[in-house]
């Protein structure tokens, strides 16, 4: 499967990764260029490869892991979605202080809903530290946690399936408006917990 990553920072780097080492086609976008990827493509093998921010969305899953001031401009003038899978790793975090974005009562990822008119969001990935995000799953004789939230079952069964490729459990917490609420950072309890579900 191919998939496409749009933000290279932290998270993007851990969600790459995972996805390469389980054998899919990784297509890394920041907004700087695909030429500003070079080290960081090469560090993660022969299964990626650097590309436009247009070039990621195109992919059959895009990934989406930008800061949340840049979301707006992240999402504009893409190719239509028609339905793909667009996994929504983004915390409506502002700087300086760690302060909550103004969402208008909604949840981060019903935001970035409104403005991918015709993907199906997936919330998840948003939780665990980068570092915490991007080790290992298989600790302690299980695999660590993800939690993920949509309004389409379909699109959460693809989603699970895809981090269960990379070694993750997932636990489905419901819909965009009850689960993501419970995974926002910051306010929700769910951030920074890291759980392993035993085999």
């Amino acid at each position: 499967m191919k998939i496409g990553i749009i933000g290279a920072g932290s998270i993007g780097q851990a969600l790459a990764g995972h996805m390469a080492k389980a054998g899919h086609e990784v297509i890394v976008s920041n907004s700087r260029g695909p030429e500003t990827l070079a080290g960081l493509v090469r560090q993660l093998g022969p299964k990626a490869r650097a590309g436009t921010r247009q070039e990621a969305a195109a992919a059959d899953v895009v990934m989406l892991s930008v800061p949340w001031e840049q979301v707006p401009e992240a999402l504009s003038g893409l190719p239509a979605w028609n339905g793909r899978l667009l996994i929504d790793a983004t915390n409506p975090v502002l700087l300086p202080g760690f302060r909550l974005a103004d969402l208008g009562g909604r949840t981060s990822s019903e935001v970035v809903t409104s403005l991918a008119p015709g993907a199906r969001v997936v919330k998840a990935a948003n939780t665990l530290l980068a570092a915490v995000l991007a080790a290992d799953p298989r600790q302690a004789g299980g695999r660590r946690v993800l939690f993920m939230s949509g309004d389409d079952a379909g699109a959460k069964k693809e989603a699970g399936d895809l981090f269960g490729q990379a070694g993750f459990a997932t636990v489905d917490l419901g819909s965009l408006a009850v689960g993501g609420k419970l995974q926002q950072f910051p306010g929700g309890p769910l951030p920074t917990l890291n759980l392993v579900k035993l085999d």
